[in-house]
């Protein structure tokens, strides 16, 4: 497996890295006794009763929009005596249910965020941090069972927060609908290792000894969404509560000016819940008994609709006027100093010191009746830490500025993780372009007979056929289906950051992209690239024996640097790509189930990923060309040797790199002189039973076309992951 240098050998020296699983606890491991209905849905079986055939965008546009908006209207004051609002106002229980919906986004996999309804399932729907949004959930099921398939619970999700925020006078920036729902968790997500919830006293993943959060992990304690509000690991130290909070919201794809935006506009509303301990309630939903249906967090019935006792432990709200948006908050975080006090449930919360009467919060059961306002310790650090402080400040002397930043963070949170905007449904998407969308100029689709004279133009280039797949492939495969983010459209691999990435050989790409710009004529830069490769594979496959064509359509557009978020890219970058054999580092997971996450995050069935990688290696697209898993003397030639020789029984292989056991040679059996090289993500291909169950089909005598073939699609389908437009 490469690093950065190949002769570097291996890329870390010293100190252990603990080896763990790619996924992390599951489901299972935290509710080993919940119903295994998986098992219903294996071996390709759907568990989404919609069916294949069901068009959410053709649904969604039936919809009454307006009908819809004036009910949830009506809901939010439509006091329930099995759970009653808050102040009379739903409005901030349902902020905090999208909220946290859409907050688990993280732009480092783009997974996480509201965008197929997850917060219904473990270990989301059990998180310590959703406490008591089962309720809310239910709150909603009337109107979801009203307008069924035309509004996924994902979109509602999203959609009840905005008319929470409008119905208390907060300002809005647009909603985006288009949200499919899916059925069932989404189990290649990894929350993390630790064994214990924030609850149980799990440690904080910063310290002062790990000043990084592991891998892709936002948050920064298990089953939280963001970070402690008490402070980490539950020390009441605002400072270092804002570290945390800037760590966990930049993985977020937030700056610190939406994260002050956010958690001042969020706390605008509502209150916080700690009026009793903790031990007086219940299981989680995923714990409790069958009778309680999915109710979970439950206290004795006496208790039930009085105080909501606890949820976070903390007890208050931030404002006076905790169901009317405006500048309050600031106000109060300002004017007074506070101090350090217990909750009824004994959390740490901070309290303002001699708050004046008109200052004081009305009580949630009996307006008649007022109480002290609180802040958390994350509150305090938006006034301890200096950064915090000056936007605060600013936020609090002037309002419009608050209102302006407040609505588009929000937008941003709850519409991160859903892709272009030409995939937002609705009356109410904003005419705005925003470059955290990635926006890409609309293209034109090249004629036939230009196509047919680039093809012939470049492969008489003096460009190889690696060089041509390997820019095809590296601009392609970043894309993403978490978030759908990435991919060959807006052709960004000429663009910083991605131009000087280290898994795109930056001297090689540039050679490459000189020559293609030369070359492509009116042509958009992204189709160049993408028909420059599928030209390099239908020769490949011509000099095999096969005479096929890859399918190309064009109409991609060429982004440009202005509107490319380098910041935002920079999470992107590949740490490992087993596709071109590529490791820039050493992790702390097998690079064999790091090849499983890059193809799970490019929508890649078992088959597809195993004919790419066959395939991939045999055209020489390894990163700078070295040889571990080119198991072909034909080198550039679309053939099925990296799976006959892999399974050849006279090849026996043996470890040479012990010091990261990723480097094996293969040698003949009889002289014991070098065959091949191969790296983990070659050798599991033989060693894994299922991966080698589909491996062998493509070694196989007779499936030489066949292979050609799955390839050939395989390939079409990375090359158009992002092409929205013909799907």
């Amino acid at each position: 497996m490469a690093d950065a240098d190949p002769k570097a050998g291996c890329p870390v020296h010293g100190g252990e890295i603990k080896i763990r699983s790619l996924l992390g606890r599951q489901n299972k491991d935290w509710w080993p006794d919940a119903l295994p209905v998986d098992m219903l849905h294996q071996h390709g079986v759907s568990p989404d009763p919609m069916g294949e055939d069901f068009d959410y965008a053709e649904a969604f546009k039936k919809l009454d929009y307006a009908a819809l908006k004036a009910d949830l209207t009506a809901l939010m004051t439509d006091s329930k005596s099995w759970w009653p609002a808050d102040y009379g106002h739903y409005g901030p229980f349902m902020i905090r249910m999208a909220w946290h919906a859409a907050g688990t986004y993280r732009v480092t996999d783009g997974r996480g965020g509201a965008g197929s309804g997850q917060q219904r399932f473990e270990p989301l729907n059990s998180w310590p941090d959703n406490g008591n949004l089962d309720k809310a959930r239910r709150l909603l099921w009337p109107i979801k069972q009203k307008y069924g398939q035309s509004i996924s619970w994902a979109d509602l999700f999203i959609l009840a927060g905005n008319v929470a925020i409008e119905s208390m006078g907060g300002p809005v920036f647009g909603f985006g609908g288009g949200r499919r729902d899916v059925y069932q968790s989404e189990g290649d997500t990894f929350w993390g290792a630790e064994e214990i919830w924030v609850d149980q006293g799990a440690q904080t993943r910063i310290t002062e000894e790990q000043v990084e959060l592991e891998g892709p992990l936002a948050a920064i304690q298990m089953g939280l969404i963001y970070v402690n509000p008490e402070g980490p690991g539950g020390e009441p130290d605002p400072l270092k509560s804002a570290r945390d909070m800037k760590a966990t919201f930049l993985r977020m794809a937030m700056n610190s000016e939406e994260t002050v935006a956010l958690t001042a506009g969020g706390h605008a509303f509502g209150k916080a819940h700690g009026a009793k301990p903790g031990e007086t309630f219940g299981k989680t939903p995923a714990s409790e008994a069958i009778h309680q249906q999915g109710f979970g967090w439950l206290t004795d019935a006496d208790e039930i609709g009085k105080g909501h006792i606890t949820t976070s432990g903390i007890e208050g709200s931030w404002s006076n006027n905790p169901t009317q948006w405006g500048g309050d908050y600031f106000r109060l975080l300002f004017k007074y100093d506070y101090e350090l006090v217990d909750s009824p449930a004994g959390a740490k919360q901070w309290q303002p010191i001699n708050p004046d009467p008109e200052d004081m919060a009305p009580d949630a059961r009996d307006p008649n009746k007022r109480v002290p306002t609180m802040m958390t310790t994350a509150d305090m650090a938006l006034k301890m830490d200096p950064e915090f402080r000056a936007i605060s400040e600013r936020f609090r002397d002037d309002q419009a500025a608050l209102d302006d930043a407040f609505a588009r963070a929000w937008f941003k949170l709850c519409h991160r993780d859903m892709g272009p905007k030409c995939l937002y449904l609705g009356p109410e998407v904003p005419d705005e372009d925003l470059i955290w969308q990635d926006p890409v100029p609309a293209g034109t689709v090249p004629s036939d007979a230009e196509v047919a004279a680039f093809k012939s133009a470049i492969l008489s280039s003096g460009l190889t056929v690696s060089q041509l797949v390997k820019t095809a492939w590296a601009s392609a495969s970043t894309y993403r289906k978490s978030d759908k983010r990435g991919g060959a459209n807006g052709a960004r691999i000429a663009l910083a950051p991605q131009k000087d990435w280290d898994v795109n050989e930056p001297a090689e790409l540039a050679k490459v992209l000189a020559k293609l710009n030369e070359l492509r004529g009116s042509m958009s830069l992204a189709d160049a690239i993408v028909l420059a490769g599928s030209a390099a594979v239908e020769k490949a496959a011509k000099d095999g024996g096969f005479d096929v064509t890859v399918p190309f359509t064009g109409g991609r557009g060429d982004a440009t640097q202005d509107w490319t978020d380098i910041e935002s890219f920079h999470w992107m970058e590949p740490q490992a790509d087993g596709f071109r054999n590529y490791l820039k580092t050493r992790q702390p997971v097998k690079t064999e189930e790091l090849l499983l996450d890059r193809a799970s995050l490019l929508g890649l069935s078992g088959p597809e990923m195993t004919v790419l990688v066959g395939g991939l290696r045999v055209l020489g697209a390894n990163h700078k060309d070295i040889p571990e898993g080119v198991f072909t003397n034909r080198k550039g030639v679309l053939t099925n040797d990296f799976f006959v020789n892999l399974f050849d029984i006279e090849t026996f292989w043996d470890l040479v790199d012990t010091a990261s056991d990723e480097e094996f040679i293969g040698y003949t059996r009889g002289g014991r002189s070098e065959k091949w090289r191969a790296t983990r993500t070659d050798l599991i291909f033989g060693s894994n039973s299922q991966l080698r169950a589909t491996a062998e089909v493509y070694a196989e005598r007779g499936h030489e076309e066949k292979f050609v073939r799955d390839f050939v699609k395989a390939w079409v389908k990375v090359m158009n992951a992002d092409r929205f437009d013909l799907k």
